[in-house]
């Protein structure tokens, strides 16, 4: 105590503001416009939210800000829910928003063009990643809710259309926190069952809060990665998803994707009856046609004496085979003639035995070469040996080897050669065969 007050340190003042802070704002609304937001690795979100005159910092941490239906940006003007703290490292206070919604434009409309630019972007859209629809499907796939009336509509459709179809639904929730990702789930779960044709992928209509789960992410990347072509059919004619863009064909309603799907089988039928009329006739008049043709055949003067003319061929034939027979043994004969005489003449020029006494006169070449290098390394390492005993001789090493040393004066190493360059205390270095001795003068004579 300090007279009658006392005296607090700076983290109890601080905790103390941060306690009356919390307790008396902690679940409140503040408008505002956003500033100075930066999203660091974490994921944590920090910006500022200002008015005309004063400012705020604010954080949503990432478990709160992954949840935001829209991506929020430098000057816009948003509604944050959440409580007041104070940030004690630096002594300021902050609001930790829990919650946050655009002024102005809906923020479930902002989300779903800020999802759309994103895709569009990425390429979820283009034209030449959509798939074809099967022609004649044998299995289709529904992801619906099976309780809806579209799910009744559809199965009807199909069934009075086609009805020896196989079709295998399973069922999702359509709407509410945990639809998209069952309905994402639902769509990976058929691209693993081996058979199915095509899926239907939707619901009946309702608001946009409602169709809220067919503009979620995950369902848009389940339904562009599926090997399975997708029909969206979401809502009404006028209501458009995420969904509708990235499937490979959208239905303006569930009833309009089934008629999309099965085509109906009376009127396969029916075309199937006129298509073979029309081949009936076809074949009819080709049959008379060529029949006519084959009459008129039969009357002509080559087909009636076809035996002579095929009498007179086959002798041609054989005159033929005969020439060219004699032909061919004629040109025979001198192609072997001709052979014979180029091998005599080839084994008269060969250079043979030429070849052989060159090489005898390499190899004996060889042997010389050899023998001379021979010599020369011999006078070579006699010369050596010789040098080198005339530098051991010289070497001041063969000197030291006799008991003689080598005494230098300290500290220049200066090599003494008289006594009277030393006096007394001086330092000599004296060098022996083996090491060094250092030695103080104490004399000299």
């Amino acid at each position: 105590m300090y007279g009658d007050s006392r005296i607090y340190s700076i983290s109890q003042i601080t905790a103390l503001i941060r306690n009356n802070l919390e307790s008396s704002f902690q679940d409140i609304w503040i408008e505002g416009e956003i500033s100075n937001l930066r999203v660091p690795s974490s994921g944590h979100i920090y910006f500022m939210l200002k008015d005309s005159t004063s400012q705020i910092r604010a954080v949503a941490f990432r478990n709160k800000g992954r949840f935001f239906i829209f991506q929020p940006r430098d000057g816009m003007q948003v509604l944050v829910n959440g409580r007041i703290t104070v940030y004690e490292a630096r002594g300021e206070y902050q609001i930790l928003v829990d919650r946050m919604e655009p002024r102005g434009t809906g923020a479930l409309q902002i989300a779903f063009e800020q999802l759309k630019a994103k895709l569009l972007a990425e390429g979820l859209f283009a034209p030449e990643v959509k798939k074809p629809l099967p022609p004649f499907p044998q299995t289709i796939g529904i992801v619906t809710s099976p309780t809806g009336a579209a799910i009744r509509d559809m199965l009807q459709i199909i069934s009075r259309r086609f009805s020896s179809l196989s079709i295998i639904i399973n069922p999702v929730r359509v709407q509410g926190e945990e639809a998209p990702a069952e309905i994402a789930r639902a769509i990976r779960e058929f691209n693993e069952i081996p058979g199915v044709d095509v899926l239907i992928v939707g619901r009946g209509g309702g608001s946009l809060e409602d169709l809220w789960a067919f503009n979620e992410e995950i369902v848009a990347r389940a339904i562009f990665e599926s090997q399975i072509p997708v029909i969206s059919a979401v809502g009404h004619e006028i209501d458009f998803t995420i969904a509708d863009f990235v499937a490979d064909l959208r239905a303006p309603t569930p009833s309009a994707a089934a008629e999309l799907v099965v085509k109906d089988k009376r009127d396969l039928l029916d075309k199937i009856l006129t298509i073979r009329k029309k081949m009936y006739q076809f074949i009819l008049q080709r049959l008379e046609l060529l029949s006519g043709r084959v009459q008129g055949c039969s009357l002509s003067r080559i087909l009636r004496y076809s035996d002579r003319h095929i009498r007179g061929y086959q002798q041609t034939v054989d005159h033929l085979e005969w020439r060219l027979q004699q032909t061919m043994l004629y040109k025979y004969s001198g192609i072997r003639e001709r052979a014979q005489h180029s091998m005599s003449n080839f084994q008269r020029l060969a250079p043979f035995d030429l070849i052989r006494t060159l090489q005898e006169k390499v190899k004996n070449l060889q042997q010389r070469l050899y023998e001379q290098e021979q010599n020369r390394l011999k006078e070579q390492r006699i010369r050596l040996s010789t040098l080198a005993g005339k530098l051991d001789s010289l070497s001041p090493l063969s000197v030291l080897r006799r008991g003689y040393s080598i005494c230098r004066k300290l500290p220049a190493f200066q090599v003494i050669t008289d006594a009277n360059s030393l006096g007394p205390q001086d330092l000599v270095n004296i060098k022996l065969l083996q090491g060094e001795i250092i030695c103080e003068v104490k004399s000299r004579e």
